[in-house]
């Protein structure tokens, strides 16, 4: 209880999305989310307190090339063990909500240009029904572009950064999770969800820590891909007898991508951001949404483990959230 008061006391909140309407930058405050299952969309509307959870996923054959034109009964889901039914199922065409999160903290200076182009060239791979959210990260999180549709404002924001401060890593990411989340619950609309994140070194100014995101992500069911921007002094610093050893940073940010079905990358020339973030493009624009009613109805807060599996390919992987946190009851 003494914690959650100093994070509220110590954070400013006031953050109030609202689609295609540029704002000044606000400040966030943080108070710990309630925990409650994903509420996932459906082929039109999730109407009710129906609980369903949302998987997006990823299909790759053994030579990882994306997998496209697979129908519903080509998909088997379980979740701990036990099969469940598939109630909702989307390809491409299920429009995406992005949340581009970017380090501006002083030690991206001399590389803080070339990251806003790469975000910029991201930026222009959104669909006509997509959206994005443009997040600045330093000693506190700003909301520079509340989640809409313009992408000149979305630009515009991403130009108006300057490095400087600390980098409050877990806050960004957190306060980012947990709005995604409450758009999901606010709009009945289908959508996808992702986060992107750029941070070219350790989180040095949250008062979060990385088992308070690791939480969020498995409630909230929000794919997070992140990219740490490393140079090659550090890799060989971390590197014995040609194997690499990952820092303790490097290490959450690849479990947080493994656990949402996501993917990290670890670029070491800030030249190469514009290929990382082409390749996060593609492979949004070719995920499978599916969702559906677990079958356990128990509201104990326990962590259930979801498999996807695909039979009408053999040979071919899938990829999505490890699992997700049930619904408690109060």
């Amino acid at each position: 209880m003494k914690r959650e008061c100093l994070v509220a006391m110590c954070l400013v909140w006031g953050f109030e999305a609202q689609a295609q309407v540029p704002r000044s930058p606000v400040d966030y405050q943080v108070s710990h989310v309630e925990a409650t299952a994903t509420a996932a969309p459906s082929a039109t509307t999730f109407r009710g307190r129906v609980d369903v959870v949302a998987l997006n996923v990823v299909v790759t054959d053994g030579t990882e090339r994306f997998v496209g034109g697979l129908a519903p009964d080509d998909f088997a889901v379980f979740e701990d063990g036990v099969q469940q039914e598939v109630s909702f199922f989307g390809a491409s065409d299920v429009p995406l909500d992005l949340a581009i999160l970017l380090d501006t903290s002083a030690s991206m200076t001399g590389k803080l240009e070339t990251a806003q182009q790469a975000a910029i060239g991201f930026l222009s791979t959104l669909r006509a029904n997509d959206r994005a959210t443009i997040i600045d990260i330093k000693d506190a999180s700003r909301v520079l572009f509340p989640l809409g549709s313009d992408v000149d404002a979305a630009r515009q924001a991403i130009l108006s950064t300057r490095p400087a401060g600390g980098t409050a890593l877990y806050n960004g990411t957190y306060l980012a999770l947990k709005e995604m989340a409450k758009e999901r619950r606010r709009n009945q609309e289908v959508r996808r969800q992702a986060l992107v994140v750029l941070s070219d070194g350790a989180d040095t100014t949250s008062l979060l820590s990385y088992d308070d995101v690791m939480d969020l992500a498995k409630q909230s069911g929000i794919a997070i891909y992140t990219i740490s921007l490393r140079s090659k002094p550090e890799v060989l610093r971390a590197t014995r007898d040609g194997q690499r050893y990952f820092s303790q940073s490097d290490f959450s940010m690849k479990a947080l991508a493994q656990e949402t079905g996501a993917r990290a990358f670890f670029p070491t020339d800030i030249a190469e951001l514009a290929d990382v973030y082409s390749s996060i493009a593609q492979e949004l624009s070719m995920q499978y949404a599916l969702g559906y009613t677990s079958k356990n109805p128990r509201v104990d807060g326990s962590y259930r483990r979801v498999i996807v599996q695909v039979h009408a390919r053999p040979g071919v992987r899938t990829r999505t959230r490890a699992g997700y946190l049930s619904a408690r009851a109060r």
